[in-house]
């Protein structure tokens, strides 16, 4: 049934994401976000409590900051910051998720539109984006994303970004073909069967997530992508920078996990 669908994409195809701005898409996302059953679209509330003490402790010191969020999902962090003393500004594409860390939270500035183009303002001592964001990105795009952060930043300002090590995401992008269905669930209102292909093409693996709604028989085709950077070429991305410290997670330990934090400091 999926014959007409199925296809590789071509190398040097354009950089492809999951459309995260689309208002049906973003407010099936906002309820994976907000699940405490899996840690697939935002952590567990608990996990969250941990990385930002980690980050209040280690990284602001306990000092009041001016703090922006590049993709800031429901605020779950800029909410915790801001109850801890901090000011704080979070950017988001998708609606959902704006709409619903402005209702919970109508004390802090929540903007929506896209982190490539927006204005991200200035005078910031703080600026994080987590969670591997950056590596869906296509590379120009990350070293723009990078720049405006940077001129964004007070001298001695820092830069979190938590990303994934090249190791992993050449790891998923050679994963096995899988499958599930679901009653409902990101793609689909209805009940729905989604098949899942990875690849790695050069330096970036592609996901393409081939779906069918069982009651209405629509068809569809989403395409990510997440692109692997080697240490030296993140330390390339942030030569802007004066100094750059690597943290093996966002709590300081060492937990096996799929991504690690890179410090920048302007």
């Amino acid at each position: 049934m999926f014959t007409h669908l199925i296809h590789r994409p071509r190398t040097g195809a354009a950089w492809q994401k999951i459309p995260w701005h689309d208002p049906e898409f973003s407010r099936r996302m906002l309820v994976e976000h907000l699940t405490q059953a899996h840690d697939m679209a935002s952590r567990r509330q608990t996990i969250i409590d941990q990385q930002v003490a980690w980050i209040q402790r280690k990284l602001l010191r306990d000092q009041p900051s001016h703090i922006l969020d590049l993709g800031c999902g429901p605020g779950f962090y800029t909410s915790r910051l801001t109850a801890l003393g901090h000011t704080c500004r979070g950017l988001d594409i998708s609606p959902a998720s704006i709409a619903y860390a402005r209702e919970q939270h109508p004390e802090i500035e929540y903007v929506l539109g896209d982190v490539r183009t927006l204005d991200y303002g200035s005078d910031y001592d703080f600026a994080a984006m987590i969670f591997g964001e950056l590596n869906a990105f296509a590379p120009d795009e990350a070293e723009h994303i990078i720049a405006k952060a940077h001129a964004a930043l007070k001298p001695g300002g820092q830069l979190l970004l938590e990303v994934h090590p090249y190791a992993v995401v050449h790891r998923l992008g050679q994963g096995a073909p899988s499958w599930y269905t679901a009653e409902q669930g990101l793609f689909a209102d209805e009940p729905y069967l989604c098949l899942t292909e990875a690849s790695f093409e050069q330096d970036h693996a592609v996901f393409q997530h081939y779906v069918y709604a069982a009651e209405s028989g629509a068809q569809s085709l989403y395409t990510s992508m997440l692109q692997a950077y080697t240490d030296d070429e993140y330390l390339h991305l942030l030569r802007a920078f004066s100094r750059i410290m690597f943290y093996p997670s966002l709590t300081g330990d060492a937990d096996g996990g799929n991504l690690f934090v890179i410090v920048a400091e302007k």
